[in-house]
């Protein structure tokens, strides 16, 4: 089986034959590693991006390349090939024109992050790109994050994911200015948070607060599409500070095992959305803004996104 790649045949060849192309985005996450397959469609100046298949694998990359070691371990990197390898069939499977796989905070940091993309590329057949934070939170906007605000509108656009935190000011739907922090779900669990990086973060938000003054901050990752969910909110309807600071008061004394029998939330999920909450509180708490939007997009419906302007620009 061959890499997929970009090919303008089998674009033409669609076109001709009256089929939308497929795109998969591959997000390599320190929690977890997410597979989005998507028919992109332009109507009317418009990009219609319709989810064929969405798969998430927990394998929490995290654990290890920010533990004492700083390395991910074989076992992991077994369970990434094989997760990666059927990711390959199923985008064949899906007929899936081009792809990107995107690797974030965990094999950028890790010790071995560059091997462990060769060696992905050499077993799997999957070529992945390791991004830093700025692009990271570039490429989400991109799937669409605030296109229910005015362009003229600055909005302060927050992405918590397990190995690090991007807080980006973005104005005329252009990015103005972006900070990665090391501060993830992760990392907190797995180590004592940085108290100079936590210093660094809440003087930098409320600098860029008092310079900006965004009308409202945008949430993605998954732990804040979930918060969403845990607090009843429907599309498009924001979450308040005092919704968001009850939730964290009712769970962050439980213990794991209720947050999964009582809350019913995965494993997954159910030790990092404490710290993902605690995040979100403090830049809320900062900037004095009390709405958090919650568009349910992330790193691979950006890519999806970015394959179809490279495939149509």
């Amino acid at each position: 089986m061959q890499k997929l790649g970009r090919s303008q045949k089998i674009i033409q060849l669609s076109t001709v034959m009256n089929l939308s192309p497929n795109y998969a985005g591959i997000d390599i996450g320190s929690n977890a590693i997410r597979l989005l397959i998507a028919n992109a469609v332009e109507e009317n100046d418009y990009i219609n991006i319709t989810k064929k298949l969405f798969v998430r694998i927990p394998i929490r990359l995290g654990e290890d390349a920010f533990g004492s070691g700083g390395a991910i371990g074989q076992q992991k990197i077994t369970n990434l090939v094989n997760a990666l390898t059927g990711f390959r069939y199923l985008m064949k499977t899906y007929n899936v024109i081009d792809y990107k796989a995107y690797a974030t905070s965990a094999m950028r940091e890790a010790s071995n992050g560059k091997e462990v993309a060769s060696l992905i590329n050499q077993e799997a057949g999957i070529d992945v790109r390791i991004i830093d934070g700025q692009t990271e939170a570039e490429v989400i906007y991109t799937a669409g994050a605030a296109t229910d605000f005015n362009k003229k509108t600055n909005v302060m656009y927050v992405d918590v994911g397990g190995g690090s935190t991007e807080v980006t000011i973005f104005r005329d739907n252009k990015k103005t200015d972006s900070r990665s922090f090391k501060l993830g779900t992760v990392r907190m669990l797995q180590q004592k948070p940085d108290e100079q990086e936590i210093a660094e973060l809440k003087n930098w938000v409320k600098s860029i607060a008092n310079t900006y003054k965004p009308k409202a901050i945008i949430g993605t990752g998954g732990n804040i599409n979930k918060i969403q969910k845990m607090i009843n909110k429907r599309s498009k309807e924001p979450i308040l500070f005092n919704e968001m600071r009850k939730l964290h008061e009712k769970i962050k004394d439980l213990s794991i095992e209720d947050r999964i029998i009582k809350l019913s939330l995965s494993e997954s999920r159910a030790d990092v959305i404490v710290p993902a909450l605690q995040i979100f509180l403090a830049v809320m708490k900062i900037t004095e803004i009390d709405e958090v939007y919650v568009p349910k997009v992330g790193l691979a419906d950006g890519i999806v996104r970015e394959l179809y302007y490279l495939a149509h620009r």
